[in-house]
Formats: structure tokens, sequence, C-alpha cells
């Protein structure tokens, strides 16, 4: 529950609820929260009023067939709401396109520390221009951190990930595609 949410300006139950947003696990993964993954684009709140407040939740796909953003949209209202916010809305952004820069320096911690090594490319330039990937990206073994490592599948245990291996230690590991 919001505590004297009447005391809070619009502002400081913004922050909050980014605060609780940062709490809301993705649900194919979860040591990185909606926020982390760079899925959550804007917080609106109309009221600090929590009794009135109307709190929209902005988010965009990682792509357009991404089967869990029905279940983070779930996931997003029933945390705001248990956090006693009376109104909330999820409104799905398409453009731009969700990529992998979006991702925070903290997200790709815990992806790393997870077994799942983070993308290893930047897709836009700070100019804005995307960048030509390289055939295959130079992908660091999240278990040994080795640099000897191969793609034996682009398709991993997840339409965003490729199955890679490390020659060094021999583990098998999930790489977060670049996109």
């Amino acid at each position: 529950m919001i505590a004297s949410a009447s005391s809070l300006s619009t502002e400081q139950l913004q922050e909050q609820i980014w605060s609780w947003l940062h709490l809301v696990p993705d649900p194919e993964i979860p040591v990185i929260s909606v926020v982390d993954l760079g899925i959550v684009r804007a917080v609106e709140v109309s009221d600090a009023d929590a009794e009135a407040a109307r709190c929209t939740v902005v988010i965009t796909p990682t792509y357009s067939g991404c089967p869990a953003m029905g279940v983070i949209a779930q996931d997003i209202s029933a945390a705001l709401r248990q956090h006693g916010l009376a109104e909330v809305a999820i409104r799905t952004q398409l453009a731009p396109a969700w990529n992998t820069d979006w991702m925070s320096e903290k997200g790709r911690r815990n992806l790393q520390q997870y077994g799942i090594a983070p993308p290893a490319q930047q897709v836009v330039d700070i100019r804005g221009i995307s960048l030509r990937r390289q055939a295959a990206p130079q992908v660091q073994c999240p278990h040994c951190g080795s640099m000897q490592t191969v793609c034996v599948s682009q398709f991993g245990s997840t339409s965003c990930k490729a199955l890679y291996q490390c020659k060094d230690c021999r583990e098998p590991f999930d790489y977060f595609k670049a996109h």
C-alpha cells in the first residue's frame, strides 16, 4: 500500500511506481526485471492520490510475436494494484521497436550471473544509425569467461536467444541475441 499517498506529489508517486516496476520479473528470465530488460518505456500518473490516481504504464514488446507480453501486462497491473493504485492501464507501443540496447547494465550483469550471455553487440550507435552486425559476434562464456565459444544453433530456449557452447569449459549456454 502507498503510505500517506496524500503527502506524495505526482512526481514522487511516479518515482515510487518505477521502483515497484523494478521488482516485476520477466516471466521467461526471472533474474531480470521488466524495467532492466527495457520493456517498460514510460509511466504516466494523473494524480498522486492513490484512491483517484490513474497510472498508465507504456510497454514495448521485445518482438511483435512475444508470447510473454500478456503475462507481463498482467504482472505489472497486479504489482501496482497490490501497492494500492486504484486504476492501472497498460499501453503497448510498437514504435520505436525494442532493441537490446535498451537493457540496463544491471540487467546485463544479472543475465551473465544467471548463465545467459548478454548481447555482445550494440544495435544502434549514438547517432541513431543502425550498425551492421558481425556475422558471428564474439560471445563470452557466462560460466568461465572464455571468449572461445561457438554458436551451436541460432535458436535457443526462446526465440530471442541462440544456443552457444564454450570450447574451454564445454558448457552450453544461451546467448541473448542483439536485435
